[in-house]
């Protein structure tokens, strides 16, 4: 009785020794990610899943300084990946919460356009795999709006009072004012930005609504006749009217490129990279490009892309168009300003 006692006890401790490698294999059989809600399809997780057995488990983000919020006060505890804007990408790399990339366990790296890498969220190209590239773009629709529009300062005009919806982020809001001005996207003196906040404030009278759905929504119902909305949203509303005019901005573009980094708290770093590279597959990129309707990354890629989605003036912007556009970056303590600003023209 006494050796099955002991005999027992042994299986009993070799099972508590046990249970923390059975816990570490059901980890590594995860990826956890922070983004926003949708922002790779289901079609394509699933397929990955189906591919590799690793499941994707998806925290759905409401804007990027909630991101970074979470990120910043948990170390990136919690998560893998973060796939986010240029800018804020730049901010975790600057406060040391993001781990290099290892390019052996990307294969696929070499597929992505040259035109997206060594750029300013990551000079030397070791923690950003892009994703999507996009302009904020202003939409119009002809049947409604009572002007013709050709720029951001025609967002100003007092015959569309109560008629735009728009997107809801300081930086491009702040961002358009700057241009209509003359500056910059990304000034940081102090009497610039003042000067751009009492041209901000007169704006106010014509937003309808703020948000991206919100917006989307509007304009698919004809509630508002115009929208300052992202590449993706410009797809939408000119796939169900095709007659709704995007207008390049005069005063000039503004874009951005959102993109892939690993947490210095990753505890599925292979994971991670399983699924960077399945991404950068040429037939998986397009398939993504399209169906969020911003402009592809890849160029392995490109003979993938349908005659549509060449003709989508939201995605494919002629040369001449970006020459001279600007991307929103990383600030500093600017960025408090920014915020500032931006809170009291939304509380007006």
């Amino acid at each position: 009785m006494k050796k099955l006692v002991s005999l027992i006890a042994l299986v009993m401790a070799m099972m508590m020794v046990c249970l923390p490698f059975m816990a570490s294999a059901d980890e590594s059989k995860t990826l956890n990610i922070i983004s926003w809600e949708g922002y790779v399809d289901e079609d394509t997780i699933a397929a990955f899943e189906q591919e590799t057995g690793i499941d994707v488990i998806w925290s759905p983000m409401s804007s990027i300084d909630e991101m970074l919020l979470k990120v910043q006060q948990s170390g990136g505890e919690g998560y893998d990946l973060i796939l986010s804007s240029d800018y804020s990408l730049d901010i975790l790399r600057q406060e040391g919460l993001l781990q290099p990339l290892d390019m052996s366990k990307l294969s696929n790296y070499g597929n992505l356009n040259p035109l997206y890498l060594n750029q300013f969220y990551d000079p030397n190209n070791e923690y950003v795999v892009p994703y999507v590239s996009g302009c904020v773009l202003i939409v119009y629709n002809p049947e409604l709006c009572p002007i013709e529009i050709t720029g951001y300062a025609d967002l100003w005009n007092e015959e569309l009072r109560g008629s735009i919806g728009t997107l809801d982020l300081s930086r491009v809001i702040i961002g358009i004012t700057l241009k209509t001005l003359g500056y910059g996207m990304n000034e940081t003196d102090p009497a610039i930005l003042a000067e751009a906040k009492d041209k901000l404030m007169q704006l106010y009278p014509n937003i309808l609504t703020f948000g991206d759905n919100e917006s989307y929504t509007a304009l698919s119902t004809g509630e508002a006749s115009v929208g300052l909305v992202y590449a993706s949203f410009a797809s939408l509303l000119l796939q169900e009217n095709p007659d709704m005019k995007v207008v390049y901005p005069s005063e000039g573009l503004g874009f951005g490129v959102d993109g892939w980094v690993l947490t210095a708290a990753s505890q599925n770093v292979d994971n991670a990279h399983l699924f960077l590279d399945y991404l950068m597959r040429p037939e998986v990129a397009a398939h993504n490009a399209e169906w969020q309707g911003y402009t592809n990354v890849n160029k392995a890629a490109e003979e993938y892309l349908s005659d549509a989605y060449w003709a989508n003036p939201a995605v494919n912007i002629p040369a001449e168009n970006m020459e001279g556009s600007e991307i929103v970056q990383n600030i500093g303590d600017a960025e408090t300003i920014y915020t500032d600003i931006y809170t009291e023209f939304k509380l007006q």
